[in-house]
């Protein structure tokens, strides 16, 4: 009598993955997000192992990830995939303080961010 599985929210010819609490603001996600919108995964891989940004590993490592969730548990092609949603979100911020001249303070802020992406099998009609 355990809980039952809750139902599906994407279309069956598509699998995403997320990864939480990633240590960058998502301003500077959303640039490396960019880059892999609407790309076919091989593509969007090989821009990520070439991007000169340090967050692009981890946005790599959340779309490998993607791509196993769709080649083992919804039995997709990995040929047919493309990145059909990169999502970057606002996590909290962390808020520490310098000490700066004359006795006063300034404040740093350190961001957090999700990121979820979602991969999606096309097929090719030519």
């Amino acid at each position: 009598m355990g809980k039952k599985t809750p139902e599906r929210r994407l279309p069956e010819n598509e699998a995403q993955a997320k990864t939480r609490l990633i240590r960058v603001s998502p301003q500077k996600l959303n640039l490396v997000a960019q880059l892999i919108r609407g790309k076919r995964v091989s593509s969007a891989l090989a821009d990520l192992q070439f991007s000169q940004k340090r967050i692009a590993k981890d946005v790599q490592k959340t779309l490998e990830s993607a791509i196993a969730n769709a080649e083992n548990n919804h039995s997709l092609d990995v040929d047919d995939l493309i990145v059909a949603e990169a999502h970057v979100g606002k996590a909290f911020v962390m808020k520490r303080f310098s000490p700066r001249a004359r006795g006063r303070v300034g404040q740093i802020q350190k961001a957090f961010s999700h990121l979820t992406i979602v991969v999606r099998q096309v097929r090719e009609s030519a």
